[in-house]
């Protein structure tokens, strides 16, 4: 085996998600399961690609590679291994499958622990800088007691007892070989404890309740987010009419001596519903996402940026409620096409015709919309919660 020294900084990581989880109560194993808008299995997957590790081996069921690669498509550095009889045989095929990248730190992870915080991340690296092993924990914040045959036994020490979580971290090295040493049984409690077994110490480091596990089938109704049920948000645009331009408006094209400018093809309508959709799940605006000075948006169809807050809204585990929208201009009239700027909202937003209103009205001639210089439009969003798969 070749030395690390000249790839010190680098880490691999490990993700045990070879389990049945038949206690969760989901159609499909928990691990690809749909929680927060995603499959259980991308949220941590993601986390650790973001953190920098590669390769990222992923221990799954025999016969699941198609979920499998669906869960974690586009996330670079996966590689998925088939996992064995127990947990530990899967840490331990992962850890040899991993011997050709030769990394010099592995984290390895439970699936069922979705919420993966960077900061823990980073604080299990960092202690291995000293140790060779180290783990999250967390205290242990109820009394304690032993049992025995039903009966209460005596006190435990609260104060000398820690909830232990994952990822667990390790010298790449080590920990192989340790695994390969073990000889206390068919399944070690955690890998932790097989680093022990092998006469090394193991460091403890802040946890966090974020890592929660996820087990029962009442885990997966805490759904993000996790209060309220339903979101409200409000979007406002203005363009300015001039001539020369296509008039765009609910994504119809209508036929007047004016269209409105701007760096797309500024269908003020669809921008305030865009403006809407984010606002209600808090994830800014239009702009922050299709930003004017970016030249591959000029000219763009505003259907685009809808879908895209429509995507946005799903993977924070939002649906789309209901869209209320109000144009305002002295011209064109709005009324004969409303019918058929409803139908087109409603396709770009993936909901029925009944869930979207378009209204329109005048400013009695006043301000710029009375003079005919622009067109406004104020739109209203509500997104609810996405109910569990």
């Amino acid at each position: 085996m070749h030395s690390n020294s000249d790839n010190a900084t680098s880490f691999g990581a490990i993700i045990v998600a070879a389990g049945k989880g038949l206690r969760a109560g989901q159609p499909v194993p928990k691990q690809f399961s749909q929680w927060k808008g995603q499959p259980v299995l991308r949220h941590s997957a993601s986390a650790l690609a973001e953190a920098g590790a590669s390769p990222i081996v992923v221990a799954i069921p025999g016969g699941a590679d198609e979920i499998a690669s669906q869960a974690l498509s586009g996330i670079s550095g996966v590689v998925f291994i088939t996992g064995g009889p127990t947990r530990q045989d899967s840490v331990r095929l992962a850890l040899e499958a991993m011997e050709q990248h030769q990394p010099a730190k592995v984290l390895i992870h439970d699936a069922a622990r979705p919420d993966l915080p960077q900061d823990v991340i980073m604080r299990l690296l960092g202690a291995l800088d000293k140790s060779p092993g180290a783990i999250p924990v967390l205290p242990v914040v109820d009394s304690m007691i032993r049992a025995e045959n039903g009966l209460m036994a005596g006190d435990a020490k609260r104060d000398e007892l820690r909830r232990v979580q994952t990822p667990q971290a390790f010298r790449y090295d080590t920990i192989l070989a340790a695994h390969r040493a073990w000889q206390g049984g068919t399944n070690a409690g955690d890998d932790a404890q097989v680093l022990e077994a092998a006469g090394h110490d193991v460091a403890l480091v802040d946890g966090d309740e974020r890592l929660k596990k996820l087990t029962f089938a009442e885990d997966f109704m805490e759904q993000q987010p996790p209060f309220p049920a339903i979101c409200v948000g409000n979007g406002f645009d203005v363009h300015r009419l001039a001539d020369g331009e296509e008039l765009w408006l609910c994504g119809i094209k209508l036929e007047h001596d004016k269209g409105l400018a701007g760096h797309s093809d500024a269908d003020v309508g669809l921008h305030a519903v865009v403006d809407a959709i984010l606002g209600a799940c808090a994830q800014g605006d239009i702009g922050d996402h299709f930003p004017p000075s970016d030249p591959q948006w000029k000219g763009a169809p505003s259907s685009r940026f809808v879908e895209h807050a429509v995507k946005v809204a799903a993977e924070k585990g939002w649906r789309i409620g209901n869209v209320d929208l109000t144009l305002i201009c002295e011209a064109p009239k709005i009324g004969p096409h409303r019918e058929a700027m409803r139908a087109k909202l409603a396709e770009l937003l993936e909901v029925g015709v009944d869930q979207v209103s378009v209204k329109a009205t005048t400013t009695e001639k006043l301000g710029f919309t009375g003079r005919g210089e622009g067109i406004a439009a104020q739109a209203s969003a509500t997104l609810a919660a996405k109910e569990t798969s």
